[in-house]
């Protein structure tokens, strides 16, 4: 996984989000050697000796992950759930600032709470971030408590520009209070994972699954019309809900628990990439 990160992962990563360019700094004296294309001639003229501009690499970007740990995560068919492809998804993701020296903040949100931790820059410290939301407890299955994230919080929380990550099952649901203000500030790009079941019913008999939303068993008959029509529905809302929250294609990506993350989150990078040439 290291290998990935710091190699091709990391460079799509980079071309996307940070660019490959160099950004003014400041004006500075010109001395002898200087590369004199980067003199600043007016403010050459105003002070009567020759200064130059000064670039350097582009700095560092703040990349906020916003990670709804709902109850429906909980949920999976096969031999993981959805909550434990999406820690993977956002491991990785602060794995990948860290390797690209940007700093990561994140806000858990959980039935009844959230907790925020303040970005922070260094490989070290981001791996203890990592460390501390893996470890962070499920939540209990019958807590019926609602996920409310702190969007306004979120709207003023970090500086224009940054990178928002936001990691959840994206039910069908309204845009969140201030979405168009976290539109224009940030960089949003939504996760989602989805079970091969959300997205079709299995055929054969029918069969009965928990539901964490609910906290009760369901039954699925994929013979049903019935229930294949209401199934259909509502995947199709749901997949509508998501892209209204993220218009722009190379803004999102649906995974499966059971493929690989470093291969979605490769394909994802390039795609991206591909879209800004």
């Amino acid at each position: 996984m290291k290998q990935a990160v710091e190699n091709p992962l990391s460079g799509e990563y980079r071309s996307v989000f940070r660019g490959r360019g160099m950004e003014f700094d400041q004006v500075v004296k010109y001395t002898f050697g200087d590369d004199i294309r980067d003199i600043d001639w007016n403010v050459t003229a105003r002070l009567g000796e020759p200064f130059r501009k000064k670039f350097v690499e582009e700095r560092e970007l703040t990349v906020l992950i916003v990670f709804e740990d709902t109850l429906s995560l909980q949920f999976g068919s096969g031999e993981r759930t959805k909550r434990a492809a999406l820690l993977e998804l956002a491991a990785l993701a602060m794995m990948l600032s860290a390797a690209n020296r940007d700093r990561v903040g994140i806000v858990h949100a959980y039935p009844g709470g959230y907790k925020l931790t303040q970005p922070v820059r260094g490989r070290g410290p981001i791996l203890n971030v990592v460390a501390d939301l893996i470890a962070r407890p499920t939540p209990v299955m019958a807590d019926g408590r609602p996920v409310e994230t702190p969007w306004k919080f979120i709207a003023h929380a970090v500086s224009n520009q940054s990178l928002l990550l936001w990691l959840g099952d994206f039910p069908p649901r309204a845009a969140p209070a201030g979405w168009s203000l976290i539109r224009r500030r940030y960089q949003p790009i939504g996760f989602r994972v989805e079970d091969a079941w959300e997205r079709e019913l299995p055929v054969g008999k029918a069969l009965t699954a928990f539901d964490p939303t609910s906290n009760r068993l369901v039954v699925l008959d994929p013979s049903s019309k019935t229930h294949r029509d209401a199934h259909a529905g509502w995947s199709a809302e749901r997949t509508t809900a998501f892209s209204k929250l993220f218009p722009d294609r190379q803004s999102r990506l649906v995974v499966t628990p059971e493929e690989s993350m470093i291969d979605a989150l490769v394909k994802f990078f390039h795609a991206h990439s591909r879209a800004r040439r």
